[in-house]
């Protein structure tokens, strides 16, 4: 508590002395970068969006800055993933109490979440997968939501907003065909990946993902040789890891089956292409 009052004090004193506003656009804040770039692709021009955790951050250990506590004290637009991203349920309440008047867009809102799932058994506590912006299908739903508020907070640019989402979801619809097109081939579904981020693309797509960490922890010994025996026997020889964690346990595996790591962001700011990055090599590794 302390550090976020002496964080709170620094950013209303740089507030006052260093202007962060960008003439004629309004300030939009993303707890995530694949949520920024629905900001940017619904607001076009009329938006300068910043991102709280940014590229290569830990979303389960960041910690703002002053500088974006600043950002935020003039945001008129926060759009949060609202699906138990732990740098929300450790901030958000504390973030939304810089500026009363910000409006929140929770993208999570419409969209079903699913269990997370560990060697293919649902946990027994119910805890849900907060990764559900890596299907095209439920950024549909995500560009729905930022569009209706962005409209909302400005709705002199209504038509703008309007025809800027309704392209944008037309996109994704045919990105959705694509990957299901891509993938329709494949006879073995199966890939395995350290931190469990890629569920939701799996369960819209009719793959498996085999996942080794669970809630970051390292993993025993003997979890390990369950992991290798378990890849061993479905024949896989790469293992994803996400940039944001360590490698270390994931590189023992892949040494001891005989593969190879291979890095899929689910944090990317560039969405779409990111998706089809994704898509090419776990075609890759399942064939």
């Amino acid at each position: 508590m302390k550090f976020f009052l002496s964080v709170l004090i620094l950013a209303f004193l740089l507030n006052g002395c260093s202007p962060e506003t960008e003439t004629g656009k309004l300030q939009v804040v993303a707890s995530i970068a694949p949520l920024a770039y629905f900001a940017e692709r619904i607001g076009g021009t009329h938006v300068a969006v910043s991102v709280m955790v940014p590229p290569g951050g830990n979303p389960h250990s960041y910690e703002p800055s002053p500088r974006q506590m600043v950002r935020l004290g003039k945001a008129i637009l926060f759009i949060k993933a609202g699906s138990g991203v732990e740098f929300e349920l450790d901030w958000m309440r504390r973030l939304l109490s810089l500026n009363h008047a910000m409006r929140l867009c929770n993208a999570v809102e419409g969209i079903r979440l699913l269990p997370i799932k560990h060697d293919g058994e649902a946990h027994q506590d119910e805890r849900y997968d907060p990764h559900y912006w890596l299907t095209p299908a439920n950024g549909i739903i995500i560009a729905k939501n930022v569009k209706r508020v962005l409209i909302s907070a400005d709705p002199d640019h209504r038509e703008e907003y309007a025809a800027n989402g309704a392209a944008l979801e037309a996109e994704l619809q045919l990105l959705d065909q694509e990957i299901h097109r891509k993938l329709a081939g494949l006879k073995n579904r199966r890939f395995l990946v350290f931190h469990p981020a890629w569920g939701y693309y799996a369960n819209n797509f009719g793959l498996e993902q085999i996942a080794v960490e669970d809630e970051g922890k390292t993993l025993t010994p003997r979890q390990m040789q369950r992991v290798i025996e378990k890849a061993k026997a479905s024949r896989i020889g790469v293992v994803f890891v996400s940039p944001q964690f360590s490698t270390a346990q994931a590189e023992t595996i892949a040494l001891e089956i005989g593969g190879r790591i291979c890095s899929v962001d689910p944090l990317s700011p560039d969405y779409q292409n990111n998706l089809r990055r994704a898509t090419s090599a776990f075609i890759e590794s399942m064939r």
